[in-house]
């Protein structure tokens, strides 16, 4: 297991049925990025981050780029419906179509990694 350093920022990548959710940040949408806590993992902190925003249960099972700053973890989603502790409002959270969400500015390996798993 990689420890990441306190303060070094991470992002979540959850897909799902073809669909990546997204928070609001500013005028645009964004995926949900924090910063890890002491000892703890990248996967561990975007699981966390995405629980703490949106209320979702997710597993943060994998950076898309080793080494890539910040790292961009792809997370399964693990329920439905998220319950209602999460700090952002419904309204602050959505679901876009990867092809919607290659419109936003995100990183090219996430890109990369919604053009491999477009559902045809």
């Amino acid at each position: 297991m990689t420890w990441e350093q306190t303060g070094g920022g991470v992002q979540a990548v959850v897909p799902y049925d073809g669909r990546l959710l997204l928070v609001t940040e500013g005028d645009g949408w964004v995926l949900p990025t924090g910063t890890t806590e002491e000892a703890e993992s990248a996967e561990a902190a975007a699981a966390r981050i995405v629980y703490e925003l949106t209320g979702y249960l997710v597993d943060g099972s994998q950076p898309l780029e080793p080494g890539e700053e910040p790292p961009a973890v792809v997370c399964s989603l693990l329920t439905d419906d998220p319950s209602d502790g999460a700090s952002l409002s419904p309204e602050a959270i959505t679901w876009l179509s990867f092809d919607e969400a290659e419109s936003i500015a995100l990183p090219p390996a996430v890109v990369a990694y919604l053009r491999g798993h477009s559902p045809v």
